[in-house]
């Protein structure tokens, strides 16, 4: 029996070789779309959704995470950009520690402020080492954390910062390039961090086609994690499509 959201994130990846994760931000979604979105998603075979913003002016976080988990019965779990961005409706949290950044307050500083607050919720966290990739343009979450991100170019850069995370402990990395990056995490990256670490990889930032997710899942990454190209295009087949790109284990009709 899968008792946390974890085991089950596992499990969908094992099953359908990666799992498909689409990220919703409350200041770009209006609440009164939130229903039809997850309708079209949960056709579409997503496995999960993140949440969460690197700036939330939404007023009431908690309410918008309500309104998602009342439409959904696929797991909610909070991708969050700062301690008000979470609440006991959701399912777990990513304990995001910026693992590619030197800045104090997103590699620790915030943690101990969260750590009481989550455990209070009773929400599960996983602990999630985030590797911020350089993908072609300033992104607000390198604005926000003053961090640096990993160049494109340097996949052994990658490697160690991620094999870094794992040996901390991390239960799950994630290589992102940002919210709409002009480009991608490259294929030589995903594959140098997953020869090398043994927990799972999500990537996400500048996916913005079917095809790009499919490459992402063959050089190895676990997890495909799209919200601009959905929030862009919410069109429940062009989102079956990028799902199914990511399931490459689930047989396809001849």
């Amino acid at each position: 029996m899968l008792h946390t959201v974890y085991d089950k994130l596992l499990a969908t990846s094992a099953t359908k070789g990666a799992g498909f994760i689409v990220l919703v931000d409350p200041d770009r979604i209006a609440e009164d779309k939130v229903p039809s979105l997850v309708a079209m998603c949960e056709k579409a075979d997503v496995d999960a959704f993140f949440v969460g913003s690197s700036i939330l002016a939404h007023p009431n976080f908690h309410r918008f995470v309500t309104i998602l988990k009342e439409a959904s019965s696929l797991p909610v779990i909070g991708f969050p950009g700062s301690v008000g961005q979470l609440s006991p409706a959701l399912d777990a949290v990513l304990f995001l520690s910026v693992v590619s950044s030197r800045n104090p307050e997103y590699l620790f500083g915030q943690h101990v402020h969260a750590a009481p607050v989550i455990r209070s919720m009773g929400v599960e966290p996983i602990a999630t080492g985030y590797m911020l990739v350089d993908g072609g343009k300033t992104t607000t979450a390198q604005y926000v954390t003053h961090s640096m991100p990993l160049p494109c170019d340097k996949p052994d850069v990658a490697a160690a910062t991620a094999l870094a995370a794992e040996m901390m402990g991390m239960r799950l990395l994630f290589a992102d390039g940002g919210s709409g990056a002009a480009g991608s995490v490259s294929e030589p990256i995903v594959s140098a961090i997953s020869e090398v670490c043994s927990v799972p990889l999500a990537v996400g930032g500048g996916l913005r086609s079917p095809n790009e997710v499919a490459r992402k899942v063959q050089a190895g990454a676990r997890f495909v994690v799209v919200g601009t190209a959905v929030e862009a295009r919410p069109d429940g087949g062009f989102i079956s499509e990028l799902a199914a790109a990511a399931h490459i284990a689930v047989p396809r009709p001849i």
